[in-house]
Parts: structure tokens; C-alpha cells; sequence
């Protein structure tokens, strides 16, 4: 799965002032990161509100990112939820013809062992006709999938390539990346850990912020591949005040605030998430205009 390394991006769903989709506005999104040479796209992931849209909407969102991407870059569908069954059953009946692989978090509210989470990855990797990426997030699951889970997935499953690793935890990643199979990745999920798991050996990053400065990210991802540890952290310290601000009044309020100020969409969420506030916008055009003078 040469195809995801570096990194891909979790692109948001806009939404227009009725909070409507915003296809057009996801056009735009789409070719935007494409031209900041980002390596994947993720679709219908956490940043993209993705539990707050109907069936009927989430098929319109991939329809629009599949046609507008037109085959440039690899894309990845969040797949994910905690019923097992439904799971399942989604992954029956959706087309996966345009995915390079699924992403699918860890079930979240039901707080299932160790056992449970094997368990319920089986039964996905059994179901999926594409490679599976494992998601870790246990500050919106609350449940951490354990290094020991993680290994045993990948060792007994060979369509399970790779992790979404986001506990935040550099110990944590770094004993996954010490015992993992030789061909399973290790993608970190925080942008604030991105770097330092790509430099312990992890294979890129999904990204939130990288969807809103994909140039200056990216390139920080494939400084870190290429080993060039000073050029990559001097982009880390430039992005790293964007890094904290978009996720101060939650994802994906931060980030969409960025894509109103850049004018590709509303900075528009849906409830209980809440638009971002006057003093955060303030705030991140701020960044945005140093960013510029820093990268240029």
C-alpha cells in the first residue's frame, strides 16, 4: 500500500447557509488539495461530519469526491460505527470500486475489551473487499486499542494494512511500530504527532490541518520520510500555532474557519457542533498570513 504513504487528508463536508451540502464548494476542496500535492484523500471520516449526514448525503459526498478527484489521487471511505452487524452491513452494500482502502474507527460509547475490538475487526476484515486501516482515536471512543490488539490484528488478518493511530500517545505508537509486521503501516492521526511518528518509522499522517495548508504539510511529511529531520521540523514550528488552533473549539469548526478565510466554503457545521467563533477566525488568519511570509 505504497499509495498511503506521506499524506492523505480528511476532507470536510461544506455546507451551504441552509446546511445543505455544499457540492460545488467540495469541488473546489477536492482540487485544492490535489494541487497542493497531498498523497490520498479520506472521505466521509470524523472531519467530515460524517455522523451527523443521511445515507442519502454520504453518497453524494462520494459522488462528488470521486468525480472530482477523477482517479488523480488514491481515496480511502471511512467505514466505521459500534454495531458490529451494521458495519458489516454497510460494507456489503456499498461500492468500494473507487476506494484503495476503508478506514474504520474503533467502536466508540460501548467501551468493548480487548476481545471485543478483535473481534469486531475480524468480522470487518471477513467483510471487506478492500484493505483495511484500523482507527484509533480513544479521546472520542472512549476505549484505547492496545498495542497487543493491534499487533494481533495485523498478524492474523492480511487485508488489515495499517493504523490510524490517534491516542497521542508516542510511546504507544512507537511499541506498534517497533513489533509490526514488516509491511503494515503506522499513519499517525494527530496532526501534532505526525512528524515525530513519521521519524520513529510510521508511514504519514491523515491530517486536518494538512487539507487547509496541504503545500507546507505535505512537504513536511516527505521531509520527515526523506530524512531530512531539520527542514521538516522548521515547517513543524510554522505549522504547529495552526496545529493547537483548529481544534480549540472542536473538529471540524477550526478547520472550516480556515477554508472561509482562504473563501473555498463556509466555516457552517451542524449540531451540536457550533460555527467558530469571531476570536478564533481572528486568530487563525493570523497564522494564516505568517504561514505565508514563513513558507513563501
Amino acid at each position: 500500500m505504497k499509495q498511503l504513504i506521506g499524506t492523505g487528508v480528511a476532507l470536510v463536508t461544506p455546507f451551504k447557509e441552509d446546511l445543505s451540502i455544499d457540492t460545488l464548494a467540495l469541488e473546489k476542496i477536492v482540487n485544492y488539495c490535489v494541487d497542493g500535492e497531498v498523497e490520498y484523500l479520506v472521505v466521509l471520516g470524523t472531519t467530515a461530519e460524517s455522523v451527523v449526514l443521511t445515507d442519502k448525503e454520504k453518497q453524494l459526498v462520494i459522488d462528488t469526491v470521486v468525480a472530482a478527484n477523477a482517479g488523480r489521487l488514491p481515496l480511502v471511505l471511512g467505514v466505521g460505527g459500534n454495531s458490529t452487524v451494521a458495519v458489516v452491513e454497510e460494507l456489503e452494500k456499498t461500492n468500494l470500486d473507487e476506494f484503495a482502502a476503508i478506514l474504520s474507527v474503533s467502536p466508540y460509547y460501548n467501551r468493548p475489551t480487548q476481545e471485543g475490538i478483535y473481534q469486531h475487526f475480524k468480522a470487518v476484515s471477513i467483510a471487506s473487499s478492500k484493505p483495511v486501516i484500523l482507527y484509533n482515536v480513544p479521546g472520542r471512543t472512549g476505549s484505547n486499542m492496545l498495542p497487543e490488539t493491534v499487533l494481533r490484528l495485523a498478524n492474523d488478518f492480511t487485508n488489515i494494512v495499517a493504523i490510524k493511530e490517534a491516542s497521542g500517545d508516542m510511546v504507544q505508537v512507537m511499541r506498534i511500530i517497533k513489533d509490526k509486521p514488516e509491511d503494515f503501516m503506522v499513519i499517525s492521526g494527530d496532526d501534532f504527532t505526525a512528524l515525530s511518528t513519521v521519524l520513529a518509522g510510521g508511514a504519514g499522517v491523515i491530517s486536518v490541518l494538512g487539507q487547509g495548508v496541504p503545500v507546507a504539510f505535505s512537504q513536511m511529511i516527505r521531509f520527515g520520510l526523506e530524512g531530512k529531520v531539520k527542514e521538516a521540523f522548521e515547517l513543524q514550528y510554522a505549522l504547529q500555532d495552526g496545529a493547537d488552533l483548529i481544534f480549540k473549539e472542536g473538529n471540524p469548526a477550526g478547520i472550516k474557519a480556515v477554508f472561509e478565510i482562504l473563501g473555498l466554503c463556509s466555516a457552517q457545521v451542524r449540531l451540536p457542533l457550533v460555527e467558530a467563533t469571531s476570536s478564533l477566525k481572528n486568530s487563525l488568519k493570523t497564522f494564516m498570513d505568517s504561514l505565508i511570509k514563513t513558507v513563501a
